[in-house]
């Protein structure tokens, strides 16, 4: 959530912000009207609190002097205001609750380059790599490729699960192994430092992480339990240092992670098609970072290299987005999309989401950063290293071949056993 000091000091800069995301500037009234009558009844409660010490203290006073009669009247007036107390405590949570909600709907404070735009098809290529292949033969789709080769099966899936599922057999489960051996290789290499995160968190956690309408689009609840199953590891990680303090020395913390990841994808286009492109569970390797303010836009960088030298290995091509206002999620200060070409589709999808978050997560799990005698709220940056199934379905319609078989990235052979072309029949390859 934002700083309620920024909303208070510089409202207009706020309702400036809100406006170029195309939203409704009226919810910054409405949080500093409710931030208002919050202090206005703090400052109550407080002044009963100060009267109440002060008579207590006549009180004892009166008794001491044996004026009983006194100190009795002034207990049975005390009784009064300490209920008055009471209830007052309960409108200041009330209000303050209410303020907070409120204040969870202004999106996060957009970086100045973040280009304006009203939704997804007014996002900026800024980046294009790699040759598109040609091919002299009509190119399969993954789906009846993998089905072909005997190495998925969907309607298995769908009868033991339904839609968004897959079984992965032989040489592609393989494949799938070899991403996530290489990508845990690759971001070690880095210098990061490896988590496997619980694949349940609490709401709150992830109320901090997204848009709480995120709950019911996207996130599968536990029935009867205050937990849900994570959407993506980056969730978990952010919940790893919840009101926590660092030290100035302790920063940068830099995570990757390997999870299974679970989305319900309701509305989703194309969930109820076969593959491997849009699912209900997936594996992922995420980049986290922590940092003081002053970073971000530093390692929003890095993240951006790391991801395309990932790409680069694999030989995929791919171009890089900048996602404008329209587009640009609550909680992101600035975000990029990388984005795989898929021949079959004769365009790109998108395989990776690069996001500086700033201070907008950390706030409400309270991790801050300790220098100088004082206290501030640290910065998250996240991405994607490698959604294998994504990019599985990259590699396919990338390096499919006119036998029906499909050549393995060289970067990926040593993970895979002597296999380097899918389907090919001579075990020697």
């Amino acid at each position: 959530m934002l700083d309620i000091n920024l909303v208070r000091e510089r409202s207009e800069l706020v309702k400036k912000n809100e406006k170029k995301r195309s939203r409704d500037t009226h919810t910054v009234d409405l949080v500093l009207e409710c931030d208002t009558q919050w202090r206005m009844m703090l400052k109550k409660v407080e002044d009963l609190k100060h009267q109440r010490n002060v008579v207590s203290q006549e009180i004892n006073k009166a008794k001491k002097t044996k004026k009983e009669k006194e100190a009795q009247q002034k207990i049975k007036e005390m009784q009064k205001v300490v209920e008055e107390i009471k209830k007052g405590e309960e409108e200041v949570q009330k209000l303050l609750e209410n303020r907070d909600r409120l204040l969870l709907k202004l999106g996060n404070m957009m970086h100045s380059q973040v280009p304006f735009g009203k939704d997804a098809s007014e996002n900026v290529e800024i980046k294009v790599w790699g040759k598109k292949p040609k091919f002299s033969f009509p190119v399969k789709h993954h789906v009846e490729l993998v089905e072909t080769l005997s190495i998925a099966d969907f309607d298995a899936s769908g009868k033991t699960s339904g839609h968004g599922f897959y079984f992965l057999k032989g040489e592609l489960g393989l494949l799938n192994q070899a991403l996530l051996r290489f990508a845990i290789n690759f971001m070690q290499k880095k210098k990061y430092i490896y988590i496997e995160p619980p694949l349940m968190i609490h709401k709150e956690v992830l109320s901090a992480a997204v848009d709480v309408t995120e709950f019911e689009k996207t996130i599968y609840g536990i029935e009867g339990e205050d937990l849900v199953l994570i959407g993506t590891s980056e969730h978990a990680l952010l919940g790893l240092h919840a009101q926590e303090n660092f030290t100035e020395k302790a920063l940068p913390r830099k995570y990757y992670s390997y999870s299974m990841c679970f989305r319900k994808e309701v509305g989703a286009h194309g969930i109820n098609e076969k593959g491997l492109w849009r699912t209900h569970q997936f594996n992922k390797v995420e980049q986290f970072i922590f940092c003081a303010p002053e970073e971000s836009e530093k390692y929003f960088q890095e993240l951006l290299h790391n991801s395309e030298e990932i790409l680069k290995a694999l030989k995929l091509p791919y171009r890089v987005l900048e996602i404008c206002s329209g587009d640009l999620t609550l909680w992101k200060h600035r975000s990029y999309d990388l984005e795989v070409w898929r021949p079959t589709l004769n365009q790109y999808g998108e395989v990776m989401s690069l996001s500086n978050c700033t201070d907008y997560q950390a706030r409400k799990l309270n991790i801050k950063l300790e220098r100088q005698g004082k206290r501030e709220v640290v910065h998250t940056l996240n991405n994607t290293a490698l959604a294998t199934s994504r990019i599985m379905v990259a590699i396919l319609e990338n390096f499919q071949t006119l036998k029906g078989t499909v050549k393995v990235p060289k970067v990926l052979w040593p993970y895979m056993g002597g296999v380097k072309e899918l389907g090919r029949k001579n075990k020697k390859q």
